[in-house]
């Protein structure tokens, strides 16, 4: 619910072409928030989370719910928003930088960019990956392993957390890592 929470925030921030940080910040303030694990990301994932939230769902049967049904739509909404607001920066060429959920991690399983990847890919865009911890076989993608390569040959670059690698070409990475954690 907290990813969701901050998620759904950053599509308004967005929307309204507002700060998302600022508004973070500012609602992190609150001590019965705080500051912890508001960074907002392309939609939770993983192979837990979505799997225990879904099942914790079901095991509800009839006892009135609505706030783990919203948090699964709107997680499913988000990844929907991210892949319109990258359709309509046109991008011939999208690399994607690292399929990982989280930074030092080489879990991609149930990630979140991996749906979006799927809607981009019905867009016909050009999808190069660079991941050097996974060993994937593309069929409707490209992989590049060298980094630099990907860099030059990327319109834009799709991160869901950015680190000092790609800090040379911010200026084409879409991302929504504001605080560089979580």
């Amino acid at each position: 619910m907290r990813v969701a929470f901050f998620n759904e925030l950053d599509n308004f921030s967005i929307a309204n072409k507002l700060s998302s940080e600022d508004i973070i910040k500012g609602i992190s303030l609150d001590s019965r928030i705080g500051d912890w694990y508001n960074n907002p990301s392309f939609g939770f994932g993983g192979y837990c989370l979505p799997k225990d939230t879904a099942q914790l769902q079901s095991q509800f049967g009839e006892v009135p719910e609505s706030l783990i049904t919203a948090t699964l739509q709107s997680n499913i909404k988000r990844k929907g928003y991210i892949a319109s607001a990258i359709i309509n920066l046109k991008p011939r060429v999208l690399g994607v930088y690292k399929l990982s959920m989280k930074i030092n991690s080489d879990n991609s399983r149930s990630s979140s960019i991996l749906d979006i990847i799927s809607k981009l890919s019905e867009e016909n865009i050009r999808i190069l990956i660079y991941d050097p911890t996974i060993n994937i076989k593309c069929t409707n993608y490209e992989k590049c392993n060298n980094l630099e390569e990907f860099k030059v040959k990327s319109d834009l670059i799709l991160a869901n957390r950015v680190d000092n690698h790609i800090a040379d070409v911010s200026r084409k990475v879409f991302t929504r890592d504001l605080f560089g954690r979580d």
